[in-house]
C-alpha cells in the first residue's frame, strides 16, 4: 500500500480506527489539534484521506479545498448528505458510504417504530410506571389492522421494510424517481399521490437538496386525519414546521420520527405533542450493526490505497473506479 495519511475530522469508531492503525496508516484527529486551521495550513497536503461521519457536520468544500492532495472520503452511513459530494467530484476525489450492511438493522427498526407509534407502546410503558394502571385501563389505540402501508423511497432497505411489512397482511405501495421494473407493488408518481391513497407514509430515502421538504403540507392533507407519519430517512426529506402543524390540527392522527431538521435539537412543539413517538437518530445503532458500518469505512480506505478501488462508491463519483 502506498503511503498515506487519514484525517478525521471527529471521533471515529474502534471499528473504523483498529483496522486503519493495523494497515500502519498515519490518523490524524482533527478534534484534537489545538489550534485545527493552523495544522491544516502546515500539514494539509500530507492528507490524502478523511474519514468522517454526520457527528462532524457538513464536510464542505472548504475543508476539501484545504486538502490539496485528497484522494478519498470515507462517510459512515448509507446516506452521505454530510459530504458536498459536488465539491469532492470536482476535485476527482473519491467519496465512499457504507450501504448494505445495516438494511436489516434499519429495516427491523422501521417496523418497530411503526408498530410502537400505533399502539402507543411508550405511552403505555409511561402509563404503568406512573401507577395510573391501578387507577384506570390504558385506552385503546389505532391499529395497523386494514391500512395501507405507502413507502417514500424504495431502494435497498425500502425493499427490506416492504418485505417485512408483507408478513404483516398489508397493502403496500410506493413512490420514488421512477417506477422499478420487477416491483410488483403500486406505484405513484409524486409523494402527494401516494399519500392521498395510504393512510401510512414511511420516509426512507435519502436527504440532499433534491429530496428537501417532498413531505410537505400537501403530502400531509393527503394522507388525512387517520394517518401516520414514520421518518427514518432525513429531517430535511419533511417540512417539520407544517409536520407540527397538521400534527396540532389533527391533520394527520400521529407521527414517528428518528430524524430531525437540526439534530440532536428536538423543536419543543414536537416535544410538547402527547402521541407522537420521538427517538434520538437510532435507526442503525446497534453494537453489531455500527461495527459493520465502521468496518466497511476503514476497508474502503484500505481498498483505495490498496488497490485503487473503493468497495461501496457513491453513484456521483463511481467513474473514478481505477
Amino acid at each position: 500500500m502506498k503511503a498515506t495519511d487519514i484525517l478525521l475530522p471527529a471521533p471515529m469508531t474502534d471499528a473504523v480506527i483498529a483496522p486503519l492503525k493495523a494497515e500502519g496508516i498515519p490518523l490524524h484527529a482533527l478534534w484534537e489539534q489545538p489550534d485545527p486551521e493552523r495544522f491544516l495550513a502546515e500539514q494539509g497536503e500530507r492528507i490524502r484521506g478523511v474519514a468522517t461521519s454526520t457527528l462532524y457536520g457538513r464536510l464542505g468544500a472548504e475543508l476539501i479545498e484545504k486538502l490539496p492532495n485528497l484522494e478519498v472520503i470515507a462517510s459512515f452511513g448509507v446516506g452521505y448528505d454530510n459530504v458536498d459530494v459536488a465539491a469532492a467530484a470536482a476535485r476527482d476525489v473519491m467519496v465512499t458510504n457504507t450501504p448494505g450492511v445495516l438494511d436489516d438493522e434499519v429495516a427491523d427498526f422501521t417496523i418497530g417504530l411503526l408498530i410502537a407509534t400505533l399502539r402507543q407502546i411508550p405511552q403505555a410503558d409511561r402509563f404503568l410506571r406512573d401507577g395510573l394502571w391501578t387507577e384506570r385501563a390504558f385506552p385503546l389505540s389505532p391499529t395497523l389492522r386494514g391500512r395501507t402501508i405507502g413507502i417514500v423511497g424504495l431502494g435497498s432497505i425500502g425493499k427490506a421494510i416492504a418485505r417485512r411489512l408483507e408478513g404483516f397482511g398489508v397493502d403496500i405501495a410506493y413512490h420514488g424517481r421512477h417506477r422499478q421494473p420487477g416491483v410488483g407493488y403500486p406505484y405513484y408518481p409524486s409523494a402527494r399521490e401516494l399519500a392521498a391513497a395510504c393512510d401510512v407514509l414511511i420516509a426512507i430515502l435519502p436527504g440532499g437538496a433534491a429530496t428537501r421538504h417532498i413531505i410537505d403540507a400537501g403530502v400531509l392533507k393527503a394522507l388525512g386525519p387517520e394517518g401516520v407519519f414514520i421518518n427514518v430517512a432525513r429531517g430535511s426529506v419533511v417540512d417539520q414546521d407544517a409536520l407540527i402543524e397538521a400534527l396540532r390540527n389533527r391533520t394527520i392522527l400521529v407521527a414517528g420520527l428518528d430524524v430531525y431538521e437540526d439534530e440532536p435539537n428536538v423543536p419543543a412543539a414536537l416535544l410538547g405533542l402527547p402521541g407522537v413517538v420521538l427517538l434520538p437518530h437510532i435507526g442503525s445503532a446497534s453494537a453489531h450493526t455500527r461495527a459493520a458500518m465502521g468496518r466497511l469505512v476503514a476497508d474502503n480506505l484500505i481498498a483505495w490505497f490498496r488497490d485503487g478501488r473503493a468497495l461501496t462508491p457513491v453513484p456521483e463519483t463511481a467513474h473514478l473506479q481505477g
